[in-house]
């Protein structure tokens, strides 16, 4: 007896969905903010809003939730803000606290994190 195996299923072509209408994505627009100021700790919030894909005025909310949470700290220098990132900070959710941003940046990012101090 031929046993029939069932027909694969369709693979759509990709996109930036799977759900037309309702977009979402793996990753929070916090995460992606994070990413883009480890790309660029000295961008403007207006290219890191732009980076991400978010108003100006959500990324500066996004920024403080940041800030307030101890994962970026933010410096004036002259005229300008420069960020650094607090890399050694584990995820908040209870779930993925073991690991820490610093893992998330390396798998994320095109750049070598900085090597840590031992």
């Amino acid at each position: 007896m031929t046993e029939m195996l069932p027909e694969p299923l369709p693979v759509p072509p990709p996109g930036p969905t799977d759900a037309p209408g309702k977009p979402w994505t793996f990753l929070t627009h916090h995460a992606h903010l994070l990413l883009a100021i480890a790309g660029n700790p000295d961008a403007r919030v207006q290219e890191l809003a732009d980076t991400v894909g978010v108003s100006t005025r959500a990324a500066l909310s996004i920024m403080a939730d940041l800030v307030k949470a101890g994962y970026i700290r933010r410096e004036r220098v002259g005229r300008r803000n420069h960020y650094s990132i607090e890399r050694n900070r584990p995820f908040r959710h209870p779930s993925t606290a073991a690991h820490s941003v610093d893992e998330m940046i390396a798998a994320f990012s095109t750049f070598a994190p900085p090597p840590r101090s031992v």
